[in-house]
């Protein structure tokens, strides 16, 4: 298998992940705007990602935001006995 590549095509703003260089012989969407692409065994070798930009600033504010969920108070909570 090759080294993953990606290209980034602004004007149509879709990113693709090419996993590996061997033809496309079906693809499968995963979600709106996400396609897997699969060789003729049926092996991902690549991604397509439409309205990219928007798609990875979503995935990034979601993680962010899971993340602040769950970490530790920096402060003290001070209360009165």
């Amino acid at each position: 298998m090759n080294k993953t590549k990606m290209t980034y095509f602004k004007d149509e703003d879709i990113l693709h992940l090419i996993i590996s260089d061997e033809n496309e012989a079906s693809s499968v969407e995963l979600s709106p705007n996400i396609t897997a692409e699969l060789n003729e065994n049926g092996e991902l070798i690549g991604i397509e990602i439409l309205d990219a930009s928007s798609f990875i600033r979503d995935s990034i504010l979601e993680a962010a935001q899971a993340k602040m969920l769950n970490l530790p108070k920096p402060y003290k909570s001070f209360e009165r006995t």
